[in-house]
């Protein structure tokens, strides 16, 4: 081991190839899981410490990378972080109590569901019976930063800069361009990490009091990282907060230029049979559908909280449509492994689209016109054959009895609960 002997080069080396390979599959490429405590930031990306300088290691004439198992080699202060800081790289060290413990708690005892309560039951300012976009703006920039994999925890210059700026092209109810009041409130919230500073955080109350203790403070922040984490990993968890979000917050307004901004634009239409397509990270593969029971599990019941507050409520455009979820259409695609549903399908297209999907089209086998629900026990993924057979085919209703009973199964087969269809809430 020759850890003396690696210089900027091969650690930029490294990060190069983790770039182009993605963080996930050159952790796998190298044997490493992601870091715990030293997190290396670099050109607005997020490393692993000991993954990074391990992977540098092979880069030396004659040497081999280094596996986590090597003796004398850790990612701790007096190694791997160590390195990486007398070479002029920026390290942070990302306290282990502020991740999930063992039982799914965060630090302050909320578990993940606790907190994705509080971003989808947001107190905010109303005027005029309106609800301020302030704090739905920056969740929604901050989940595009997680869903691209950019640092958690940006200096105060650099979000108060781009919060400004988010403000003054989609505010659309009097907000004013400033970043510390949505920023303190989050945090208030428990949603929102604020550091390097001393002394209490200020309210959210106010207002020369407020922006004054941003400037003397300066503070890094972000979203509290099992947050931060959810949105980055879990496609199901980031398109149910989203539908809340735009459903809540954004009913009148066109929120399409904000998502293309923030980076949330996913190409969906709410059609019936339009697969639920999110912005990809790049050359993913149609593995990327699957889920684990956990995920389709929570995904079913943010589907289900969604569906009962929004029971009956029509969506205003050229005519009146129903309120549709994007993470039901995603739970759909994931129990299906990108295979049609009909077990009488005579084959589905082998090719896949331009994101590299599989030809399917996610439909309701009972139309919302007619009663259906717009629930995952009631949705099939199929083929384009298939589903023009399910519209308008002769036997369209023998096959709409098996398509019932199909995705009534393999929802409750991929993790959800049966359920009958909630009541609307008060």
């Amino acid at each position: 081991m020759a850890l003396a002997d690696i210089s900027r080069v091969e650690i930029e080396k490294a990060i190069e190839e983790c770039d182009r390979l993605g963080r996930d599959a050159f952790l796998a490429a190298y044997g490493f899981r992601r870091a715990r405590r030293y997190v290396l930031v670099h050109g607005g990306g997020q490393y692993d410490s000991k993954a990074i300088v391990g992977a540098a290691h092979g880069f030396l004439p004659g040497e081999r990378p280094l596996t986590p198992d090597t003796p004398g080699f850790s990612g701790g202060a007096k190694h791997a972080a160590r390195l990486l800081g007398r070479l002029g790289f920026d390290v942070v060290e990302e306290p282990t109590h502020d991740g999930p413990t063992h039982d799914g708690s965060t630090h302050d005892g909320s578990t993940h569901d606790e907190l994705i309560h509080r971003v989808t039951h947001l107190k905010v300012h109303r005027s005029a019976g309106r609800p301020a976009l302030y704090k739905p703006i920056v969740l929604l920039w901050a989940m595009g930063r997680a869903l691209r994999g950019e640092a958690r925890l940006l200096p105060w210059s650099d979000t108060e800069e781009a919060v400004k700026d988010l403000l003054a092209r989609h505010g659309r109810r009097g907000e004013r361009l400033r970043a510390d009041y949505p920023i303190a409130s989050l945090h208030h919230e428990g949603v929102w990490e604020l550091r390097d500073f001393t002394g209490p955080v200020t309210t959210a109350h106010g207002d020369a009091g407020v922006k004054r203790w941003f400037a003397e403070n300066q503070p890094r922040g972000g979203l509290v990282q099992p947050l931060h984490e959810l949105f980055r990993d879990s496609a199901v968890t980031r398109l149910a907060v989203l539908d809340d979000l735009l459903d809540t917050f954004f009913e009148d307004l066109d929120p399409a230029p904000l998502l293309a901004d923030v980076g949330l634009d996913d190409g969906e239409s709410d059609g019936d049979g339009d697969p639920a397509e999110p912005r990809p990270a790049p050359a993913r593969a149609p593995e990327q559908w699957l889920l684990t029971a956990a995920e389709y599990e929570r995904g079913s019941r943010l589907v289900e909280e969604k569906e009962a507050r929004n029971r009956g409520r029509r969506r205003a455009r050229t005519t009146l449509g129903p309120v549709r979820s994007r993470a039901a259409r995603y739970l759909v695609l994931g129990r299906s492994q990108g295979r049609c549903e009909n077990p009488d399908c005579a084959g589905q297209p082998a090719d896949v689209t331009d994101r590299n999907h599989p030809i399917l089209e996610v439909d309701h086998v009972i139309g919302l016109a007619e009663g259906g629900r717009d629930h995952p026990s009631q949705m099939v993924a199929l083929c384009p054959n298939c589903h023009a057979v399910k519209t308008r085919g002769r036997t369209r209703e023998a096959l709409r009895d098996v398509l019932l009973r199909v995705a009534r199964e393999r929802h409750e087969a991929g993790g959800g609960r049966s359920a009958e269809a909630p009541e609307a809430s008060g």
